[in-house]
């Protein structure tokens, strides 16, 4: 059993153009989607078309319309009642694959759904294999949340991914001696972030196609505690560093349509090649088969298998971790 858990959860509406966005026209949309989102529940979406079995945990109120996208969708799930509904997020795709997002800030919760939401997360990890925490936080729940989980989660059996940024991650960074994660999934700005470094100096490096700022900045957390760092950089492809050793992936040239849920769907296909049995660097050829496929769909359309291929993701191991880290 998989379980994700989506504190910030929402209904995902994109609207698709026919031609480039401009600010201050009337554009015609060729289409429009919505369906249940918010980066948990793409995850558990897209591990649940591969044969898994997930359970999404996340807030929402009675009657919510996320409730019963959730239901269309066949998505097992666990709800904790909350008084007001999920968001609504608005995302706007060009032909090129230039993607918008306008995301509202979520639903408030109170200090007895926070406890509730906690409480949930807690006993579904019992009998889980992984546990993925992923996204924002809403209004009413504190920043430091995601350590606070982990180091609950320390002594349990599960492990445990994150995938966030801003202050939960930096909360999270600071607090690696209470309990850390076994994967962390930053893009290279959320990286930067967290340890204080210039986005622009892992993006540009990346972009160069020089990997080892990014491999060096993960080092620093698997260094106080972190299992691996999956760094996810876009059409650079990605890096996964773990205790033994440091891996570049670079992807397929693809038409993107699309990056909503990208993100999502490179951590999906980690998990999915994890619980197979698969080594780290082949973990990492299925996270970005998984984020190439996503992007070259529209919305937020998720991943299946028969449209992964494994193929046209090059690995190469980039250095070894000296043993005595």
């Amino acid at each position: 059993m998989i379980v994700t858990v989506t504190p910030n959860p929402s209904i995902d509406r994109t609207l698709a153009l026919p031609s480039p966005l401009t600010r201050g026209a009337v554009h015609r949309v060729t289409s429009v989607t919505s369906q249940a989102g918010g980066k948990g529940v793409n995850v558990a979406r897209a591990l649940q078309l591969a044969g898994l079995e997930t359970v999404a945990v996340l807030p929402a109120c009675n009657n919510d319309p996320l409730i019963n996208a959730l239901q269309s969708a066949g998505v097992p799930h666990r709800i904790v009642p909350t008084a007001e509904p999920a968001r609504t997020n608005l995302t706007v795709t060009e032909p090129d694959g230039t993607t918008t997002k306008l995301n509202e800030p979520g639903a408030q919760l109170d200090a007895a759904s926070v406890r509730s939401l906690t409480d949930t997360v807690l006993q579904a990890a019992a009998g889980a294999t992984w546990v993925v925490l992923s996204g924002s936080l809403p209004p009413g729940v504190p920043s430091n949340w995601y350590a606070d989980i982990v180091s609950a989660l320390a002594g349990q059996r599960c492990q445990v991914a994150v995938d966030t940024s801003d202050a939960p991650l930096d909360a999270l960074v600071a607090s690696l001696n209470r309990g850390a994660p076994d994967l962390i999934k930053p893009n290279a700005e959320e990286l930067a972030g967290a340890l204080g470094y210039s986005p622009e100096s892992l993006d540009h490096a990346a972009a160069q196609g020089d990997p080892e700022p990014v491999v060096s900045a993960a080092r620093q957390l698997i260094d106080r505690g972190v299992g691996a760092v999956l760094a996810t950089l876009g059409a650079a492809g990605a890096v996964l560093v773990d205790r033994n050793g440091a891996w570049l992936a670079t992807p397929p040239p693809i038409v993107p349509r699309s990056t909503v849920g990208a993100g999502d769907s490179s951590l999906a296909g980690y998990v999915r090649a994890e619980v197979g049995g698969a080594a780290p660097a082949q973990r990492l050829q299925m996270a970005v088969a998984y984020g190439s496929a996503a992007a070259a769909l529209p919305g937020t359309t998720l991943p299946s298998p028969p449209q992964i291929d494994l193929n046209t993701v090059q690995v190469y191991p980039i250095s070894p971790i000296p043993a005595s880290r």
